[in-house]
């Protein structure tokens, strides 16, 4: 396994090789430690490919229901998500800064749980009465109850999948990347041996449709954290951290730190989560085959999106260990070599897209049946636009969570504020009902929206970063 970084781990301007070659040693050490992380970060998506693949062989209606249920259930889930991402750059800090820091370690870890802890009462008040919301927002009745049932249904293991994001983020912070991957390898094939069994009735459990599929998915989000909580016990680099000790000792000055951070990065989440949400919402006027089209692209994007978010995910605990030591050219080298693997990556992807548009589809409906005709036709032409989202989708990540190693929460979080609610929600409105382009306009709305994302966070980081792009490797 990785070894624990800490401040002497990292070498300072007077003792780095040639600037080509150090920049190379950083993308190797980038990449060493995001292989696990896009790893996990795969499998983690994986339970929801798998019951929307499950879903789409069942029935269309349930796949359609299923996205619209998400749309809100994954409100809540990013919010939680910011005390959860908040713990990576505290912990690369305390480790650039002042090494092996056990009790500031500890009291990060535990006042991210607390935070979580706190907000899920509500949240999960909130997912209760999704279906009213959902009807309150027009969506055809049959819709609206089904999606609140799935809803409903997932609400019961929230606490479990939030708690587990900040374990998750405990152990990336501490370069031990493979603790969560197991995790997460056990958990999805236990989700889709569940899920199948209870969508379709097998070994004589009831056929439950949407309903078996929020039931797996809850009980998996039970099983990770279970077992995820088993690996730290078991993994002496985890244990030894002792990160549940007086678990119910209040430390307000770090909670602050974890709220300062955390909600910043929450409701730049929510910006962008809701944006697409709203998106998945316009497809509901159109008609169930226009949001199942929509929910088979975008769970196609979202699996390619794993890579580039892994890369970045990595490159806040690189980008951290190297601020809390000082070292802005280090600082550079891991956001740069980031951006460079992650376009390069996502640019051979969207061509694939581009080209194998009709097979991926393939895998997800039966292309025999006349009834789906029209979804395969949808879903074709928004992974063909999707080519190009995708792009501009790498790019605003890595770029917002270097700016997270670097503890910028607040710039990101107006930047995607902006891009996405005041210019690309009026635009997808604009397109999709002005100029009658519907789903299409929704998804170009979407690459406009993120290619100002991007621009703005990368001149972001760029400034912070003090990046010469007269002499790169020369200051490299």
């Amino acid at each position: 396994m990785t070894e624990v970084l800490d401040i002497h781990d990292i070498k300072t301007p007077l003792e780095t090789p040639p600037p080509v070659r150090h920049f190379m040693v950083e993308a190797r050490e980038l990449l060493r430690l995001a292989g696990p992380v896009v790893v996990t970060q795969l499998t983690q998506m994986g339970i929801g490919t798998v019951d929307v693949l499950l879903l789409g062989a069942y029935d269309k209606d349930a796949l359609a229901a299923s996205a619209l249920g998400l749309s809100l259930y994954y409100a809540m889930w990013v919010l939680a998500m910011g005390p959860a991402i908040a713990v990576q750059p505290m912990i690369a800090y305390i480790l650039g800064g002042r090494g092996k820091d056990r009790r500031g370690v500890r009291l990060s870890v535990r006042m991210s749980l607390w935070a979580i802890l706190l907000m899920t009462p509500f949240q999960i008040l909130f997912l209760w009465y999704a279906g009213d919301m959902l009807r309150a927002m027009g969506q055809p009745e049959a819709l609206a109850a089904n999606a609140g049932h799935f809803v409903r249904m997932l609400a019961f293991g929230f606490v479990f999948t939030t708690t587990f994001n900040v374990l998750r983020g405990y152990a990336t912070a501490l370069s031990r990347p493979n603790a969560p991957l197991i995790v997460m390898g056990f958990t999805i094939v236990f989700n889709g041996l569940l899920a199948w069994t209870l969508i379709f009735g097998h070994f004589g459990a009831p056929e439950l449709g949407l309903t078996g599929a929020g039931i797996a998915s809850s009980v998996s989000y039970f099983f990770s954290f279970v077992v995820m909580l088993a690996v730290i016990f078991l993994t002496r680099d985890l244990r030894e951290y002792r990160i549940f000790r007086r678990f119910f000792q209040f430390d307000g000055a770090t909670l602050k730190e974890v709220l300062r951070l955390g909600m910043p990065i929450a409701m730049t989440i929510i910006f962008e989560a809701m944006f697409f949400n709203a998106g998945t919402m316009i497809m509901g006027y159109f008609g169930t085959d226009s949001v199942a089209a929509h929910q088979i692209a975008l769970n196609v994007i979202a699996l390619l999106f794993m890579v580039p978010l892994g890369i970045a995910t990595a490159a806040t605990v690189r980008i951290g260990l190297a601020a809390g030591a000082n070292d802005m050219p280090r600082v550079r080298r891991a956001g740069l070599a980031a951006m460079g693997i992650s376009l390069t990556f996502m640019g051979l992807c969207g061509i694939g897209l581009a080209v194998f548009a009709p097979q991926i589809i393939g895998v997800y409906l039966d292309t025999s049946k006349p009834e789906n005709q029209g979804v395969i036709e949808l879903a074709v032409l928004f992974l063909r636009i999707g080519a190009a989202f995708q792009l501009f989708d790498t790019g605003q990540v890595v770029a917002s969570l270097s700016l997270r190693g670097l503890k910028d929460a607040n710039a990101p979080m107006w930047i995607a504020g902006i891009s996405y609610w005041l210019v690309g929600f009026p635009l997808a409105v604009l397109l999709a009902f002005h100029f009658h382009m519907q789903g299409a306009g929704v998804w170009v709305a979407f690459v406009v929206a993120l290619a100002v994302a991007t621009f703005a966070m990368s001149t972001r980081f760029i400034y912070l970063a003090q990046v010469d792009w007269r002499a790169p490797f020369r200051r490299l």
